[in-house]
């Protein structure tokens, strides 16, 4: 009877606990620099924003009191936008091209838009660096737009490449068929089904961008982004309306992925019906 019992009990062993709680540890530890992040936005800082003197909301009411926050990040905006639009064009095209036609040097230049994903960021951005000073370039706003098109490029192509591989040719030649033009068939039918995969490498590459740095210090100048603001000012006490900003941006993201699952949800209950 006992071994009968015994044989019916689940076993207890340490893998049942070990791996919760390793997800409570990492989960623990991602989330205390948002915390802190986020709590710190709150505090009441004088000169720096390293100890807590008290709670008060001027600093989400009054964000661009220190001007040279909201300039930097202005600058973000501006270079991510600037270069997910360039990268996102060409990459798209690029990936097409890759997929549908046939031509010299093909698998070469498939292996060299794998490079600056392998490249460490340093080594992209001292060579950039050298290459703008020989060419006689200033750095400024351009040469960061230049240098974040150039490694986005790269994840954009990989990206919407792995969306074309899975399209149906038949829907096109369906398109044909019905005596639709090449235009119209790709801006109706092929345009549409690789949107989703633009999108997709469209918000990566501005993640990307908006969150670099190495690069960016390397091609910047005199130009600060808000990653390069945040460094040079951890030295001294980052304002507590940098904290402000971060928090605005993770929240924002946040509420755009529960808005895009929200969507897709009824997308898929509408279906089922």
């Amino acid at each position: 009877m006992s071994a009968a019992v015994t044989r019916g009990r689940a076993p207890v062993g340490l893998g049942r606990w070990l791996l919760p709680a390793y997800v409570v540890i990492a989960f623990t530890l991602l989330l205390i620099p948002i915390v802190y992040t986020f709590v710190f936005s709150f505090n009441d800082a004088n000169r720096s924003n390293i100890s807590w003197n008290g709670f008060t909301f001027d600093n989400w009411l009054s964000v661009c009191a220190q001007p040279e926050v909201c300039t930097a990040f202005g600058n973000s905006l501006i270079v991510g936008g600037a270069a997910t639009l360039i990268a996102t064009v060409l990459g798209t095209m690029i990936a097409i091209a890759l997929v549908r036609y046939r031509f010299r040097a093909r698998n070469a230049i498939s292996l060299l838009l794998f490079l600056p994903m392998a490249t460490p960021e340093v080594v992209m951005g001292a060579g950039l660096a050298a290459q703008f000073l020989t060419a006689g370039v200033p750095k400024g706003l351009g040469t960061i737009i230049i240098a974040h098109a150039m490694f986005c490029l790269s994840f954009v192509v990989v990206t919407v490449r792995a969306r074309v591989l899975s399209l149906d040719p038949a829907l096109e030649e369906a398109g044909r068929d019905l005596y639709g033009s090449p235009n119209q068939v790709f801006w109706r039918i092929t345009f549409p089904l690789l949107l989703p995969g633009i999108v997709a490498a469209a918000l990566l590459s501005f993640s990307l961008s908006f969150d670099d740095f190495i690069i960016t210090y390397f091609t910047s100048g005199t130009t600060q982004t808000f990653p390069v603001f945040v460094y040079v000012a951890a030295q001294r006490g980052i304002p507590p309306q940098a904290n402000v900003i971060a928090s605005a941006v993770f929240f924002l993201a946040i509420a755009a992925v529960l808005v895009f699952q929200v969507i897709s949800a009824r997308r898929a209950a509408a279906r089922r019906r």
